[in-house]
C-alpha cells in the first residue's frame, strides 16, 4: 500500500515587489503646462511609493510635446527602453491619449510591452493591458489602427502618385554607375565604364556568369564594396535608368498593414520620364539587349555561345526548386582526367540554405538514363531525341529519374 506524506514548505513564499513607473505628458496647447506636468509627476510618485507591493522606478515625463507620434518623445522612448531592459514591470499613465493619440503607435507599443510581460494601466479608461479587458481593448484598437493605417497609406499613395505624374521621383535610390549631387543624378565615370562593359559583353554573346568572373578577376567591386554577383549583372542589364530615362511606380505597396511590396504588373499606372539624367547606355543598345534576352530565354542555354552545352543542358531540372542543373568539371588523377558533375543552379549560386539538392556525377547520370531508356550504353542522340527532361529525386540509396519520353 502506497503511503503519501505531505511535506510542508519550510519557508513562506515571498512575493517579489513589482517595479512600477509612470508616464506623464502635457500637450502644447494646454495652459500652465509646467504646473500641470509637475502635478502629474507628484501624483504618480506618491501613488507608487505608497503601494507596498510596488518598487518605485521613477516618473518619465515629456512636456509641451504632441502625442500624435511616439518618435519625438525622448522620455517616452527612454521608458520603453528601460522596460525592454527589465527595469520596469508596470507602467501607469493617465489615459490612452496621454500615452499616444496615434492608435497605430499605441497598439504597436502596448503589444511590444505585453510580449515581455510589462503591464500598462490606463487610469481614466480603467484598462489593464494584461487583463482580459486589455485583450478586448487591443482587438478594438486593432480595427481602428487598421483603418487609420489604410487612411494614412492612401494619403501617402496620393502624394506619391502626384509626384509621379509630375515626373518627380519619390526620394532617392542607389544605382551602380551614378551618384546624387543635390537633386541631380550624375554619372560616376569608373562605374559607368563597367556598365558599358557589361552591356558590350552581353551583345557579344557572353553570359552574365562570364562577365561576373571577368569583373572579379579585374578587381572591380560592386556598389557596397564586395565582389560582383551574376544577379547584380543581370539587374544592370534590365535597368532602363541607364538610358537616362526613369520608369516610376515599378513597385507598389499591396497591403498597408504589413507594408508588403509587389512588382507592378499592370495593376497601377506607370510613368515614363524621358531625359531625366545623362545616359550611360543609348536607348537603342538597351533595347537590343532586351531583345537578345528574350531570344536566349526562348532558346535556353543553347542560344548563348559562351556556354558550353551538352545533351543534358537545360534538361536536368531540380526536384527541390525546379531550376536547371549546370555542369562543372575538375581535373583528377595523374592523367588530369576531367571529372564532370551537375549541380542545381540555385545551390551553386545561393548555397545549400536555398537548395540542398545533391550534385550528380555525369557518369552516374548517363548510366541512370541509359537504364531508363533500355540501352546497354548511353547514347547522346537517342537521349536528345526521346527525352524532354530529367528530374533527379533523392532516394534511399540511388537517384531516381523521371523522363518525359
Amino acid at each position: 500500500m502506497k503511503i503519501i506524506q505531505k511535506i510542508e514548505p519550510t519557508k513562506p513564499k515571498i512575493n517579489k515587489r513589482k517595479r512600477a513607473a509612470a508616464y506623464a505628458r502635457v500637450s502644447v496647447d494646454k495652459g500652465r503646462t509646467m504646473h500641470s506636468l509637475s502635478a502629474q509627476v507628484s501624483y504618480y510618485s506618491n501613488l507608487i511609493q505608497k503601494n507596498p507591493e510596488w518598487e518605485y522606478s521613477g516618473v518619465y515625463s515629456d512636456g509641451g510635446i504632441s502625442g500624435t507620434s511616439t518618435d519625438a518623445r525622448s522620455e517616452f522612448q527612454r521608458l520603453i527602453k528601460d522596460a525592454e531592459d527589465g527595469k520596469v514591470d508596470i507602467i501607469l499613465t493617465k489615459s490612452i491619449s496621454r500615452f499616444a493619440r496615434n492608435t497605430v503607435d499605441l497598439l504597436e507599443t502596448v503589444r511590444k510591452l505585453k510580449a515581455i510581460d510589462v503591464e500598462v494601466r490606463f487610469e481614466k479608461e480603467k484598462i489593464n493591458s494584461l487583463s482580459g479587458d486589455g485583450e478586448l481593448m487591443l482587438s478594438i484598437l486593432a480595427s481602428f489602427a487598421q483603418e487609420e493605417s489604410r487612411s494614412i497609406s492612401n494619403n501617402i499613395k496620393w502624394s506619391i502618385q502626384k509626384r509621379f505624374k509630375e515626373g518627380r521621383i519619390n526620394g532617392r535610390f542607389n544605382i551602380y554607375g551614378y551618384r546624387w549631387e543635390g537633386q541631380d543624378l550624375v554619372i560616376e565615370p569608373k562605374e559607368a565604364e563597367v556598365v558599358r562593359l557589361i552591356y558590350a559583353n552581353y551583345m557579344r554573346g557572353l553570359s552574365a556568369e562570364y562577365t561576373t568572373r571577368q569583373l572579379n578577376k579585374m578587381g572591380v567591386t560592386a556598389m557596397k564594396g564586395g565582389p560582383f554577383k551574376a544577379t547584380s549583372v543581370r539587374k544592370i542589364l534590365v535597368n532602363i535608368t541607364y538610358t537616362g530615362n526613369l520608369l516610376l511606380q515599378k513597385e507598389y505597396t499591396s497591403d498597408p498593414i504589413t507594408g508588403k511590396s509587389k512588382m507592378n504588373k499592370g495593376e497601377l499606372p506607370q510613368y515614363f520620364v524621358e531625359n531625366h539624367h545623362e545616359a550611360i547606355i543609348p536607348m537603342q543598345e538597351w533595347q537590343s539587349v532586351q531583345d537578345e534576352k528574350a531570344r536566349r530565354r526562348k532558346l535556353g542555354a543553347h542560344a548563348n555561345r559562351s556556354i558550353k552545352t551538352t545533351c543534358f543542358t537545360s534538361k536536368i531540372k531540380c526536384g527541390n526548386c525546379g531550376k536547371s542543373f549546370r555542369r562543372s568539371g575538375k581535373s583528377q588523377g595523374k592523367n588530369k582526367e576531367v571529372y564532370y558533375i551537375w549541380t542545381c543552379r540555385n545551390k551553386s549560386e545561393k548555397g545549400v540554405k536555398v537548395c540542398d539538392a545533391r550534385s550528380i556525377p555525369e557518369k552516374m547520370l548517363k548510366k541512370a538514363c541509359a537504364t531508363a531508356l533500355g540501352l546497354e550504353e548511353f547514347e547522346e542522340q537517342i537521349f536528345t531525341d526521346k527525352v524532354e527532361q530529367v528530374i533527379p529525386l533523392e532516394g534511399d540509396s540511388s537517384i531516381q529519374t523521371f523522363l518525359g519520353l
